[in-house]
């Protein structure tokens, strides 16, 4: 009898996303769109501005870094630390008109940019991602907001209301974790084992 070969999980892909977040009347609020439905990777769900790592975004060398507090939390180095910074920025203007300044107009400026969390997919899964979501205060952005193909239905939405909306479960962590931060893990992993969810804190 032919023992069947268990296939080798997916080497997850870097990708990077970004949280805006501002004060709206009734509390933080962030900003979410609903990818398209015929898209092959997480139709019709909601999500922040962000995708994949692509090799241009390895050659951005920023004005002003990222923190040393935010390069560590990310566990890459400093330079794909960087790239994905650059990833998450271009994804972001790229899905919705919106970009960070730059500093003094010479070069990206990222020490607006925290990590609030990682999160890595199933190994079951075929398509695998190592995520990182940045975050920053949406009053710094410039630019028109506007839906694109990538991301319809685009508004900053109060965390009670994004809540209700169809999301992955690491998205809806990202919410509750903007709704009830805590000063002893500013950030977190998000990881799958034995089919189920794992957060663990990062410091």
């Amino acid at each position: 009898m032919t023992v069947p070969v268990k296939a080798k999980p997916a080497t997850p892909r870097h990708a990077a996303s970004l949280v805006l977040i501002r004060q709206g009347s009734d509390g933080p609020e962030v900003l979410m769109g609903r990818r398209p439905r015929k898209s092959a990777f997480a139709p019709d769900v909601f999500v922040f501005p962000g995708g994949k790592l692509d090799e241009a975004d390895r050659a951005v060398r920023p004005a002003v870094p990222l923190s040393e507090a935010c390069i560590r939390l990310t566990a890459a180095s400093r330079r794909l630390a960087h790239a994905l910074a650059a990833a998450a920025l271009r994804e972001t203007e790229e899905e919705t008109g919106l970009v960070l300044p730059l500093a003094s107009g010479s070069g990206a400026d990222f020490s607006h940019l925290t990590l609030i969390a990682r999160a890595i997919t199933p190994t079951e899964s075929p398509i695998r991602f190592h995520a990182r979501f940045f975050q920053a205060d949406a009053a710094l952005t410039q630019g028109k907001m506007e839906a694109t193909p990538e991301l319809a239905d685009l508004a900053y939405r109060p965390l009670a209301e994004a809540l209700k909306l169809p999301m992955f479960d690491i998205t809806e962590a990202v919410v509750r974790h903007v709704q009830v931060p805590t000063a002893d893990e500013p950030a977190f992993l998000f990881t799958y084992r034995n089919g189920g969810a794992k957060r663990t804190g990062l410091r």
